[in-house]
């Protein structure tokens, strides 16, 4: 059975894309192992502690080579990705051995898909910078770029931090769950 690591990109506890990944999660039942990942103790990218890399990198990094594929579900930040997911994918785009370029990286080759929950622009330009991200050479992530659910928040989120998904949101995220089962094979 397939391993999906979920990586939510907004580290709210209440996050709407972690709600969304807990309705993919049911969606998936028992066809894939789900684990989340937690990133919260990963310090800002730092030359200085790079060699040798904290304790939190190791494990964060050990969990992505370990996952089959990943499946990020971000907000969207000022038409992007938030710095906290970036600073997780910069120590994950890092060599394990310094100055040493030639040994696969964690997330080399993995399989990645994207959603997110957000406004009107269904999160749109985060999903696209992630793809630019983590498709650069030296990453070199397989990234699933159709499907991907986009799902715009309704005002109760908004407003009273509820979440409901209309039966389309719940059919564009079961269409993607069922595509990237496919995808990871």
């Amino acid at each position: 059975m397939k391993k999906i690591l979920f990586i939510i990109g907004s580290l709210r506890k209440e996050s709407f894309n972690r709600k969304i990944a807990q309705e993919v999660e049911q969606m998936l039942g028992s066809r894939a192992v789900v684990e989340y990942l937690d990133y919260s103790a990963v310090p800002l990218m730092n030359p200085d502690i790079e060699f040798p890399a904290p304790e939190s990198v190791i494990d964060v990094r050990a969990k992505v080579a370990d996952a089959d594929a990943l499946w990020i579900f971000s907000p969207e930040y000022n038409y992007s990705y938030p710095g906290h997911l970036k600073n997780l994918i910069d120590w994950l785009s890092r060599p394990l051995v310094p100055g040493d370029r030639q040994t696969p990286i964690a997330i080399n080759g993995k399989k990645v898909t994207l959603s997110g929950a957000g406004g009107a622009s269904q999160t749109a330009k985060c999903r696209e910078k992630l793809t630019e991200l983590l498709t650069l050479p030296f990453i070199r992530a397989d990234v699933m770029t159709e499907p991907q659910a986009g799902i715009t928040l309704n005002k109760e989120a908004w407003t009273e931090g509820c979440l409901i998904l209309t039966d389309e949101q719940k059919s564009d995220l079961r269409l993607q769950a069922e595509a990237f089962l496919c995808f990871i094979g």
